[in-house]
């Protein structure tokens, strides 16, 4: 249940009938086998989330000197907490002498809503070392993202997508809990059959633009993970960059167990602003840089 995000307040709070029924969900069948993978993916996460700095321009990479008060290092502000050293603080303010963590790499830079598509067609269960399946990484990636979207106050949209006329759209809205029985049937569901980039993406959009509509945000990220690589029509596409355009969201992709689909002049590589690929799903620092910059 930890592995799941499960808090021990939430457990004491659900009826023993409502405990029981989700320790045996747990406890059987693929949720089980994946409980060492999502947690080591959270934990990855968190990880990486330490290594931001609030406010800064990328990643922490040392010390400098300067009077940015939204940097300085602890070891300075402890200086005020002692009336003889207050003075000696505020004069290195004065000449920007005092140390401030330094940072440099990509700027975190969204404000909408977080979406990950997940491709859940028949060859995603296909397993890779390990025994591991693609399904398996892209789910504890997903719910990764999840947490670090509840992190950052974002919201969360898990798209789970298959053929063109195969789509399951889960939301998780900021303000309220993610609820684990919602986040399990996320987890569970699996559609089957082939593979459409454009069903997913225009649901992607849509969203992101409903979400400006409403409250202005823009600057979403969009995580397309799939196995695959698929066509997309000349009239979606230039509607889809008209829709970048307008909301100026990211797209990060993850090819999984298909290096091919991120090859240069891929149909992948084309739609999306990052892209990776992942061979060995047993490593879930293979997306690190994503909780970097998300």
């Amino acid at each position: 249940m930890r592995a799941w995000g499960v808090a021990p307040g939430e457990l004491e709070r659900m009826p023993f009938d409502d405990r029981a029924r989700l320790a045996e969900r747990l406890r059987t069948g693929r949720l089980a086998r994946w409980a060492e993978l999502i947690g080591r993916f959270r934990q990855m996460a968190g990880g990486e989330r330490a290594r931001k700095v609030e406010n800064s321009g990328g990643e922490l990479v040392g010390v400098t000197l300067g009077n940015d008060l939204s940097r300085v290092v602890p070891a300075e502000l402890a200086n005020l907490g002692l009336p003889e050293l207050r003075a000696v603080f505020a004069a290195r303010y004065a000449a920007g002498e005092l140390m401030l963590y330094d940072s440099q790499g990509e700027q975190t830079t969204g404000q909408g809503a977080v979406i990950a598509c997940v491709d859940t067609s028949h060859s995603m269960l296909m397993a890779g070392p390990g025994g591991v399946t693609r399904e398996a990484w892209a789910k504890a990636c997903a719910l990764a993202l999840l947490d670090q979207a509840r992190h950052a106050g974002r919201d969360f949209v898990g798209i789970l997508f298959s053929a063109a006329d195969k789509v399951r759209v889960f939301r998780f809205p900021a303000g309220r809990p993610a609820g684990t029985t919602r986040v399990l049937d996320f987890a569970e569901t699996f559609l089957g059959g082939g593979t459409s980039y454009q069903t997913p993406l225009t649901a992607a959009a849509e969203l992101l633009e409903e979400e400006f509509a409403a409250a202005a945000r823009r600057r979403g990220d969009i995580v397309l993970i799939t196995d695959d690589e698929c066509g997309v029509t000349e009239e979606w596409t230039r509607t889809w960059i008209g829709a970048k355009r307008l909301l100026d969201f990211r797209v990060f992709g993850v090819a999984v167990g298909a290096p091919r689909a991120a090859d240069a002049g891929s149909v992948l590589e084309a739609l999306c602003d990052n892209l990776r690929s992942v061979e060995d799903f047993t490593d879930v620092h293979a997306a690190a840089d994503l909780f970097r910059v998300i």
